[in-house]
């Protein structure tokens, strides 16, 4: 069963969170730094599956953006990792040419 679902910047800024359980407003802004700060900190090489308290984060980077799932123990984390990029592509195609700069990038672009 799916838990959460947050979308965040590089920076760390979440740009969309979706919980399907109850957690408290605080509790919230506790689990998206841990999770977040987990999944930033990993390289490239690193799989993209964490064991964390006791469930699962699932998280895919598009660029400057990490979407990251929260899953119980008794999910399949393939197909949560393929509903993650199946999502992004739908977002894709439904909102064309939609992206998260990074400001500095933006800055030396122009």
């Amino acid at each position: 069963m799916i838990k959460f679902f947050l979308m965040v910047n590089k920076q760390g800024q979440t740009r969309l969170s979706r919980y399907y359980e109850h957690v408290e407003i605080n509790k919230r802004t506790m689990l998206e730094a841990e999770v977040i700060k987990n999944c930033l900190s990993r390289s490239k090489d690193q799989c993209s599956f964490i064991e964390y308290k006791d469930f699962k984060l699932v998280y895919r980077q598009y660029a400057a953006l990490f979407v990251v799932v929260g899953i119980d123990q008794t999910e399949n984390e393939m197909a949560v990792y393929e509903l993650i990029h199946n999502f992004v592509e739908v977002l894709d195609k439904y909102f064309s040419r939609v992206s998260e700069l990074d400001p500095n990038a933006e800055q030396c672009q122009r």
